[in-house]
């Protein structure tokens, strides 16, 4: 299955995948940096498509990936956001990284902050603003840690 059938394939499954659950909605679709961004709009049904921390969300994702792998598709990443929820969410840590940028930054200390994957990149790329500001993650799977410090 070549890039664009890939496209297309995640972007129906996740339409019938919603449709079982009531939901039918035409989902807008794109591929950034080799991955298919599927975009849900506001429904009645939002918190439940998100779910709690956002589990459910990674869930849909997971599925519509593992398909696109069985269906050995050129591009199986999937990104699925729902109402937006994932570009608030990561407006909002932005926001918090810029703080505990500063705070690092008049302190002089380091911090360690308990974060997900997709938290992790939104720090490290506002961080990377910053020439005095270094960051990386320790650890390994659902123990991994982000370190801002200063350099």
């Amino acid at each position: 299955m070549n890039k664009d059938e890939s496209i297309r394939f995640a972007t129906k499954y996740l339409e019938d995948l919603l449709s079982f659950f009531g939901i039918n909605v035409a989902i807008y679709s794109t591929v950034d940096d080799e991955v298919i961004q599927l975009s849900v709009p506001s429904t009645s049904l939002n918190s439940l498509l998100i779910g709690r921390n956002a589990d459910n969300l990674r869930a849909l994702q997971h599925i519509v990936s593992m398909a696109l792998v069985t269906h050995e598709a050129e591009i199986t990443r999937v990104n699925v956001d729902v109402a937006g929820y994932k570009q608030h969410r990561a407006d909002r840590i932005a926001e918090k990284a810029e703080g505990w940028i500063a705070k690092v930054r008049s302190t002089g200390e380091s911090m360690t902050l308990d974060l997900n994957a997709a938290d992790r990149r939104v720090v490290h790329k506002v961080a990377s603003d910053y020439s005095d500001i270094s960051t990386h993650s320790e650890g390994e799977g659902r123990e991994r840690k982000l370190v801002i410090e200063k350099v």
